[in-house]
């Protein structure tokens, strides 16, 4: 049993969000307007990742690369990504959200048309770096918007619908990325992601709100951001909340980065046919954000996050027991995905909320520890774990069915610490 509900815990009313500095240099957004140029910005991520999956024997071949070369263009990209998310927020914070997003759209569409061009799979590499350093920047600044505009259940709710419009893109990625291998060649899918990006840098030129106005930025200077960083790392309840959501995502994306190898040699799938895991994946992400949107305000994110752990528990539980006693088949050692990032999705809206609000002064800078914790596990993930689990479903199953676990019980740990704590009288975090 989980322990009961803290008071500070409960939702609270939505607050008006803050009047945003200089109106009248941008047309002004509605909150569906937002959330969905928010989630625009976070697709880049999932579409940097899952459109390319497909072409791996394509670039492997036209590259003249070995499989681990290539396997290591997605590991390059998540070890950059996980380096400069760390930074992203800091940066907002000094120097203003919009800014920042708008430098970071510029370097992405520069490495996203060099990856189109590479000529070997190093400069791929490269190039792949260069996406990652900047394709964070929409998710972890993204995130600091919302909580800068919205508190409460009004902020879970707008997360909530980010994830909703954000789910489209792990879904129709690797299809779009298998039909593109089918008619024209694996480059396209970079060039198509490269003009992608280019509208979607001019439309938050003209629409992105500022959200940080100057008077209110924090300082880039050393001293600041060790203290910063010090006191967020050495925060024992953030690791805790922010290992929750980095522990589902691991769980998640083990099977992601096994694809390649999971679907065509396990499931006998061609490029095309990625769509059997990726829609029952992003179905139960879809539809676990329009629950998690429902339930804020209605229930406390405890209670929401308890849910979603009976959701997961119940698809790790399914999935292991049956690959331990049959053969990997359709549509069976791919269904569990849905529950399981159901429950995922139902757990990440108050988790992250709660994790940010450990250190509202620096809600950027909180943000991008979090995502960097977050896509620290799928760097390891993809570059270690999955290549030791692959050979097996019933592998699979069993990581993610611990990384699910580890998930909780850093959940549980996270609501008894705090408990003691405030029992005791110690300040809180």
């Amino acid at each position: 049993m989980l322990p009961p509900t803290e008071p500070d815990d409960l939702p609270k009313d939505p607050v008006t969000p803050v009047p945003l500095p200089e109106p009248h240099k941008i047309a002004m957004l509605t909150a569906g307007g937002l959330a969905t140029l928010l989630a625009a910005l976070s697709m880049l991520g999932p579409f940097s990742i899952d459109a390319y999956l497909p072409a791996f024997p394509q670039i492997r071949a036209e590259l003249n690369a070995s499989a681990i070369e290539v396997q290591q263009t997605l590991t390059a990209y998540m070890l950059a990504f996980a380096g400069m998310v760390l930074w992203h927020g800091a940066l907002s914070d000094a120097f203003g959200r919009r800014n920042v997003i708008l430098v970071a759209l510029v370097v992405f569409a520069i490495g996203t048309f060099g990856c189109a061009a590479a000529s070997s799979v190093h400069y791929l590499w490269v190039f792949r770096i260069m996406q990652g350093v900047s394709a964070g920047a929409g998710v972890v600044v993204g995130r600091a918007i919302i909580r800068d505009l919205y508190s409460d259940a009004a902020a879970a709710r707008l997360l909530s619908m980010v994830t909703m419009i954000f789910s489209i893109a792990p879904a129709i990625a690797p299809v779009l990325g298998g039909w593109i291998v089918v008619f024209f060649d694996w480059r396209a899918i970079f060039l198509a992601l490269c003009v992608y990006t280019v509208g979607l840098g001019w439309f938050c030129w003209k629409h992105l709100p500022e959200t940080v106005p100057k008077e209110k930025r924090q300082p880039f200077n050393p001293r600041f951001l060790a203290e910063s960083y010090g006191a967020i790392f050495g925060s024992f309840l953030f690791h805790m909340k922010a290992g929750v959501v980095a522990m589902n995502f691991a769980g998640l994306f083990l099977y992601i980065s096994a694809a390649p190898v999971m679907l065509p040699e396990h499931l006998g799938l061609g490029p095309s046919q990625f769509a059997w895991l990726f829609v029952p994946t992003v179905s139960g992400i879809f539809l676990g954000a329009l629950a998690a949107n429902r339930m804020a305000g209605k229930m406390s994110f405890a209670r929401q996050i308890r849910v979603g752990f009976f959701f997961m528990l119940g698809a790790i539980a399914f999935n292991v027991a049956y690959h331990a006693f049959l053969p990997p088949s359709l549509p069976w050692s791919v269904a569990h995905m849905f529950f399981f990032t159901f429950g995922s999705s139902v757990i990440a809206p108050g988790a992250t909320l709660l994790a940010l609000d450990l250190f509202p002064h620096i809600r950027g800078t909180v943000a991008s520890c979090q995502s960097f914790v977050t896509t620290l596990m799928g760097a390891i993930v993809a570059g270690l774990i999955t290549p030791m689990l692959s050979h097996s479903v019933f592998a699979l199953a069993l990581g993610q069915a611990g990384f699910a676990l580890v998930a909780l019980a850093f959940w549980v740990t996270a609501r008894r610490y705090r408990r003691v704590r405030i029992r005791n009288g110690h300040p809180m975090p």
